[in-house]
């Protein structure tokens, strides 16, 4: 399937915020082709000259963000690797940066993650949050493997119960997006969280 629009033309600008309202509205499986078609002033035989099905449509709406958030991965992994060198492990946990900076991009992109989170059945993405924990669990895992063998006396964690503990902080973070938080009400509910999870991690983590 392909995820790239055919062109950038002035029907192609009208379909993404005609395909956003639908899917948003009825989510993927009960979006209609015809529907999208009819608000953005075309065909459905026209439709399907700048994408080739309705899930490229969905694609278009939220790989932008799913490309920012892959880079604010990267970013956070390179830095996290960096603290080790230095064995600065405290700063990790300081302030929350990694959780403001998370919720930032939800903010700038709420509308896809929306898509994402509550709006995917049918998709490739229907698993994004579950895809989401299981890289965290992943990086999780190598890094305090890193540690151990550097001689820091991290605690050990079973895979199953660092996937529980995961799942469910990703499930308390995309609540924001589920029930439509404000983003300063989201604010105001990251510093709960905060102070819910994060003397939960170090004492389970050991860092």
């Amino acid at each position: 399937m392909g995820s790239t629009p055919r062109d950038k033309t002035a029907s192609h600008e009208r379909i993404i915020p005609a395909a956003r309202k639908e899917f948003l509205e009825k989510g993927f499986d009960k979006a209609s082709i015809r529907a999208i078609a009819a608000a953005a002033g075309m065909t459905s035989a026209g439709l399907y000259r700048h994408f080739a099905d309705k899930e490229a449509m969905f694609a278009a709406l939220v790989e932008p963000a799913l490309t920012e958030l892959r880079g604010l991965f990267t970013a956070l992994k390179a830095r996290d690797y960096e603290l080790l060198d230095k064995g600065a492990l405290d700063a990790m946990w300081e302030e929350g940066s990694d959780l403001a900076g998370f919720l930032d991009l939800i903010y700038r992109h709420f509308d896809a993650f929306k898509l994402l989170v509550c709006c995917s059945e049918g998709t490739r993405y229907e698993h994004f949050v579950h895809e989401y924990v299981m890289i965290e669990q992943k990086e999780t895992l190598a890094y305090l493997g890193e540690a151990r063998r550097r001689g820091i006396p991290v605690k050990g964690i079973r895979p199953e119960e660092l996937h529980l503990l995961l799942s469910a902080y990703a499930a308390a973070i995309f609540e924001v997006v589920v029930h439509d938080f404000t983003h300063e009400d989201a604010q105001h509910y990251l510093k709960t969280l905060q102070a819910f999870f994060t003397p939960g991690w170090r004492a389970v983590l050991g860092l």
